[in-house]
């Protein structure tokens, strides 16, 4: 396919043409990697290596993703079940109450990083030097995949069928038709998803300008809107081991499992979706509908047990050092040395976030309506209202005065300079 101004690879990790015979596709079955796995057989002519990793994606039928592969021509196809170790990189997002620009739980930002490890660990093994992947010029993905590729192993090569051909949807749906590739999008749903256990983002369509109002009800596919949801309330008790998500209302349960029941919960209930407009690495702004209920619920849980068991001189640091760690996530730089000192902090705090949060769920509303933790700094008989022995309320006005010795020496002087200036 030809394009009307010609791609120039600048970058030493960009692999040309006749370099290699064999490439490895991350693939997803969607439009874009349908429509590059034939591309890749032509333009390159070479072998495709199709692979597909398990995050907990819902929407997938991973076996068919594989042979809708091979149908395509692939060389071969594989898929990693990677749900385990990637809840455990969504446990870190708890214990960093992540949050980017307002509601976003860094779902795709943290499953680029899964999928790169194992493609690395893929290629090793399968004594492949290029890898390709599905993302445009113009996002974050193709930043975070080539970054940690070729951090994780600086000899494999890249290459961005997308962004070397600058098709757009239409060219792309097209294209498709053209060569016989079955793809879910049509030019009367033109939404885009990229799902895992612990977001689901639509892009296109409505969504991409601001100005148009989303059609929530044909957009949304994890989470009821609030005139959607029940009639009635619930109550979410959720169990923490030091920063950890362990339980569901007293029931233990593997840390996926867990992910995925508050996604139906969440979901059903309305909570834990966002329009967003986001600040993108490159330097655009766009607008997404980001789903991610039990991320929600989980953060919301997490952040205020935290508050409990923490002095505020503690939550105050880690309230910077969160936003410092979802910038860094969000922004391609997970493998930064400084991530590994924030984690560090971040385990240590998180040792005494243990106890139950009891959260109220209601027509798109997340309530934290109650706590327990056995590291509680919440001590009733300091705190009550009523007659207490243990609060010297005799301190109290001794405290006050030198508590505002600075704010009443600072507006007197304030006072002072007013009226000579007046008085001038």
């Amino acid at each position: 396919m030809k394009t009307e101004t010609a791609y120039k690879k600048v970058a030493s990790h960009e692999a040309h043409k006749g370099t290699f015979d064999t490439c490895l596709l991350l693939y997803s079955g969607g439009l874009d990697t349908s429509v590059m796995l034939k591309w890749i057989q032509e333009e390159y002519e070479c072998d495709v290596i199709a692979l597909t990793i398990n995050i907990g994606q819902t929407a997938d039928n991973l076996d068919q993703i594989r042979e809708k592969a091979l149908m395509l021509g692939a060389k071969d196809a594989f898929v990693v079940d990677a749900r385990d170790d990637f809840a455990l990189l969504c446990a870190e997002a708890v214990k960093a109450n992540a949050d980017y620009q307002g509601g976003y739980a860094l779902g795709c930002p943290l499953g680029r990083v899964m999928i790169s490890r194992v493609a690395v660990q893929v290629a090793a093994e399968l004594n492949c030097q290029v890898i390709a992947h599905g993302c445009t010029g113009k996002g974050n993905d193709q930043v975070r995949f080539e970054g940690y590729i070729t951090t994780l192993n600086p000899e494999l090569k890249i290459i961005a069928p997308v962004r070397e051909w600058a098709m757009g949807r239409e060219e792309e749906l097209a294209y498709a038709r053209e060569n016989g590739i079955p793809v879910e999008q049509t030019g009367a749903s033109p939404y885009s998803y990229d799902e895992n256990m612990w977001a689901n983002t639509g892009e296109g369509g409505e969504i991409e300008n601001p100005a148009c109002i989303p059609p929530l009800e044909n957009i949304l596919k994890w989470c009821n809107t609030p005139q959607q949801a029940p009639d009635t309330e619930e109550l979410v008790r959720i169990g923490f081991e030091q920063g950890v998500p362990v339980s569901i209302n007293g029931i233990p349960m593997p840390l996926a499992s867990l992910i995925c029941e508050l996604n139906k919960k969440g979901g059903t209930h309305g909570t834990g979706y966002v329009h967003l407009i986001e600040d993108r690495v490159v330097g655009l702004k766009v607008r997404g509908v980001y789903e991610n209920p039990a991320a929600h619920l989980l953060i919301q849980a997490h952040k205020n047990l935290e508050q409990l068991v923490s002095t505020r001189e503690e939550n105050e640091l880690k309230g910077f050092l969160d936003q410092k760690w979802a910038y860094l996530c969000y922004g391609a730089k997970y493998f930064e040395p400084v991530m590994d000192n924030i984690r560090a902090f971040m385990d240590e705090k998180n040792r005494k976030v243990t106890g139950e949060v009891t959260l109220r769920l209601y027509k798109g509303n997340c309530e934290t309506v109650a706590l327990t933790s056995p590291n509680s700094l919440f001590d009733e008989n300091l705190a009550t209202f009523n007659t207490s022995a243990d609060f010297n309320q005799n301190a109290s006005a001794g405290f006050i005065e030198l508590w505002n010795l600075p704010q009443k020496t600072a507006y007197k002087m304030k006072q002072a300079r007013n009226r000579a200036v007046h008085s001038a």
